[in-house]
């Protein structure tokens, strides 16, 4: 017998600030209409965000598919970006890659990474340079 769940899935497309964390709002949305307690909604929906900006400043595009549980929310975002070389050093606060233009736009602080760790309990990164990136994230709820 599977597991009940509520599915959500979102494209976000690349350079399109305007709708960047327009995914992350919705599955906030949906998390305190499930009466989620608010310091879980806040750090899917930091974590969330913070993938968002980064396919939106850094992808050609991608999608975000959120599974909510009862005991947990299930997040993948998938892009088809540049990749990243060295994930190790991605994960450090203050390192980005980001171009200077999306610097003065207030974005690319070198936080994103690092601000999806410390808000779940579970992150993994697969990528592959050329290709793209996968972040599969899990936060638990209680």
């Amino acid at each position: 017998m599977s597991e009940e769940c509520i599915r959500l899935e979102f494209n976000v497309d690349r350079g399109n600030f305007a709708s960047a964390g327009s995914a992350s709002e919705a599955v906030k949305t949906q998390l305190k209409l499930l009466g989620i307690n608010s310091k879980d909604v806040r750090r899917v929906a930091v974590a969330m965000y913070e993938g968002e900006i980064n396919m939106v400043i850094h992808a050609d595009g991608g999608t975000a598919v959120v599974e909510i549980y009862h005991d947990r929310v299930e997040i993948v975002l998938a892009d088809n970006g540049p990749g990243i070389a060295d994930i190790d050093l991605a994960m450090k606060e203050g390192y980005s890659t980001a171009p200077d233009e999306i610097r003065s736009l207030g974005f690319g602080a070198g936080m994103g990474l690092p601000n999806m760790k410390k808000n779940t309990d579970e992150m993994r990164v697969e990528s592959v340079v050329g290709t793209g990136t996968t972040i599969y994230m899990t936060v638990k709820l209680g």
